[in-house]
């Protein structure tokens, strides 16, 4: 088996000669969920932070990989990113989703599930899906054929109870705002079989893992090839674990958190050896948006990200992965990933991207070309490291100026050099033209604001 690895908490295992069309690989993805940079054994935690990855050292062991890999900046966002192939901020996906507002993916999205059915391939999602929990926007109804312990929204919801309890709420109240998991009928259609509450927070990742490999189990026996996708819960707050995992770090429980979750990906590559189909399937495991050390009650904010700024892409999956399978990408519309399949096994030295925008709400708010970061406003955060931030940062007018970043020589961004490399304005300026005129066309819908409203 050759084995690919890509920084940033990607890691991907890559079956070894031709994919022909009689042998078109299983995908298997996992998501982890505000899993940092500094969090895993093979980017330097682990053991030394008290939190041992033995299985997912072992699979970064036997890759190759990435120094640069880069997601969207929350949650909705990256997930929109990855199963699109977009900006998120091109279906108006680019805030984190709250029940109760219209953000929601809509149905004229094509999706990889949607690809990989184009080509026969049973499709499945076991976890967290986050993308609206309209109809449309179900994965059933997004091209998966399954769905299982489905956490439709954040794991932020499994608070409401205790804190609508606080406030004297009515029960029919809490129980509507309470978030559920809910599972797919042979028809696509959605059933609730149980509150998601913090109780359950404990069972939960267990269960995700247990029907992942029940599914690739029954998947493995089938005539047609598959693609499962994982969207695991943890690290995310508020943290809780099977019972056997806690106390099992010596950091408290978010390094439980940590050891549980190395452990279900354990479970679930099991499952794949066990089958007997590990020369044929592919392994992609990564995190959504990075760890979240500002949020979250106090002993769940042990989350690192490791040296890197937290503007951590997933694009380049929807047309790598089509390329893999000989699927066709939409033409029809902007697709802001590109091909990285001939980077990914090996068939050529050097990625095929060497720029990308990154939003917050529908403001460009820093732009990547080759070694340089640009920030059309600065983050600031008075008494603190802006790189530790991420959304909870303020950003501030510069005078006109971009603040840039050489971030091979300065990966922390300390310091901000656009009087010696303003030169590298030409090239942001183009990303930036290029994106805008994609716009002309196709432009983005208006997205959902909590905090403006009228426009």
């Amino acid at each position: 088996m050759k084995c690919i690895l890509m920084s940033a908490l990607l890691l991907t295992t890559v079956t070894t000669g031709a994919m022909a069309q009689e042998q078109r690989p299983n995908v298997v993805i996992m998501l982890g969920d505000n899993v940092g940079y500094g969090d895993i054994g093979a980017y330097g935690a682990g053991e030394i932070r008290g939190m041992p990855t033995p299985r997912i050292d072992q699979l970064a062991s036997e890759s190759l990989r990435l120094t640069q890999y880069l997601v969207e900046p929350a949650c909705s966002p990256s997930r929109a990113a990855l199963l699109t192939g977009r900006y998120s901020v091109r279906s108006g996906l680019n805030g984190v989703i709250i029940g109760g507002t219209p953000n929601t993916l809509q149905a004229g999205e094509v999706t990889l599930a949607e690809l990989f059915k184009t080509k026969g391939y049973a499709t499945a999602i076991a976890g967290k899906w986050h993308l609206g929990a309209d109809e449309q926007s179900w994965p059933t109804r997004q091209g998966f054929d399954e769905y299982h312990v489905g956490v439709l929204e954040s794991t932020d919801g499994t608070l409401y109870r205790e804190s609508m309890q606080r406030q004297g709420m009515p029960e029919q109240a809490i129980v509507g705002a309470e978030p559920s998991v809910w599972e797919s009928e042979p028809d696509g259609t959605l059933k609730k079989v149980r509150p998601y509450t913090l109780e359950y927070r404990k069972q939960v990742e267990g269960d995700i893992a247990k029907a992942s490999v029940d599914f690739i189990d029954r998947a493995s026996k089938g005539n047609e090839p598959f693609f499962l996708y994982v969207g695991w819960t943890h690290t995310h707050y508020p943290t809780r674990t099977a019972p056997e995992f806690e106390g099992k770090s010596r950091i408290g429980i978010y390094g439980d958190a940590v050891m549980e979750l190395d452990f279900r990906t354990g479970q679930v590559l099991d499952a794949i050896k066990a089958a007997g189909i590990e020369q044929n399937t592919i392994v992609i495991w990564l995190s959504d948006n990075a760890a979240a050390p500002t949020a979250g009650p106090f002993d769940t904010r042990y989350g690192f990200n490791g040296p890197f700024r937290e503007m951590v892409s997933v694009h380049d999956f929807l047309p790598t992965l089509a390329s893999i399978i000989d699927a066709e990408v939409p033409t029809d519309r902007p697709i802001d990933g590109v091909d990285q399949s001939a980077f990914f096994t090996g068939a050529q030295e050097k990625s095929n991207r060497e720029s990308l925008i990154t939003f917050v709400a529908d403001e460009v708010a820093g732009v990547r070309w080759r070694s340089f970061r640009l920030y059309p406003k600065q983050f600031v955060m008075a008494g603190g490291n802006p790189s530790m931030n991420g959304l909870a940062g303020n950003r501030m007018e510069m005078n006109g100026f971009p603040a840039i970043y050489n971030i091979e020589a300065d990966p922390r961004e300390e310091v901000n050099v656009v009087g010696t490399a303003a030169w590298v304005v030409g090239p942001y300026l183009r990303v930036i033209g290029d994106y805008q005129k994609s716009l002309v066309d196709h432009p983005n819908p208006k997205g959902f604001s909590l905090t403006e409203f009228g426009k």
